[in-house]
């Protein structure tokens, strides 16, 4: 994989974490997995469990960020290692619940991609293509991610769309 920062987009259980893991590996580079959830409820408990449990033994090292993201990136990324952010989506719920402003760490999200020292996958949820949600906060949230994902696709140079396990490329690297 030839590309700085990739990201992997898609609805929900459309395979992107898969995808990205794969893409990782691909590289023959250390991997270092930013996770970004948090354990709010038995049954995000037991997703956070079931996702460690399938990297535990295969050479992942695991980092839990869920509001500081620019900052685990500027401090994780390097030139031998690949960075895998999982996922963006519940990020910026994270930092809508806890009322961060969105724009100011998008802002600093975007420069910590830019001056990254190694490669970057993102995994992110594509919340537009449903139906318009029924209250403010929903559709806050929606337009936050479509802003957000035009975001990171604008700066990406490697950008798929999954779709039932199936990978669409959207933009390629330039080679």
């Amino acid at each position: 994989m030839s590309a700085r920062v990739t990201l992997v987009l898609g609805g929900a259980r459309s395979g992107k974490s898969r995808h990205a893991e794969a893409l990782a590996r691909q590289t023959g580079l250390s991997r270092i997995y930013l996770a970004t959830a948090q354990p709010f409820d038995e049954e995000m408990r037991e997703r956070i469990r079931q996702h460690r449990a399938d990297r535990d033994g295969d050479g992942w090292q695991t980092i839990e960020e869920p509001l500081d993201l620019a900052g685990a990136i500027a401090r994780a990324s390097a030139g031998d290692a690949i960075l895998l952010v999982d996922c963006l989506t519940l990020w910026l719920s994270n930092l809508m619940l806890a009322g961060h402003p969105v724009i100011p760490a998008t802002q600093a999200l975007m420069a910590a991609l830019a001056a990254a020292n190694g490669p970057v996958i993102l995994v992110s949820n594509e919340v537009g293509l449903g139906i318009v949600p029924e209250t403010p906060l929903g559709r806050a949230f929606r337009d936050a991610q479509g802003r957000l994902n035009q975001n990171v696709a604008s700066l990406a140079d490697h950008v798929v769309f999954m779709a039932a396990g199936l990978p669409l490329t959207l933009k390629e690297p330039t080679r």
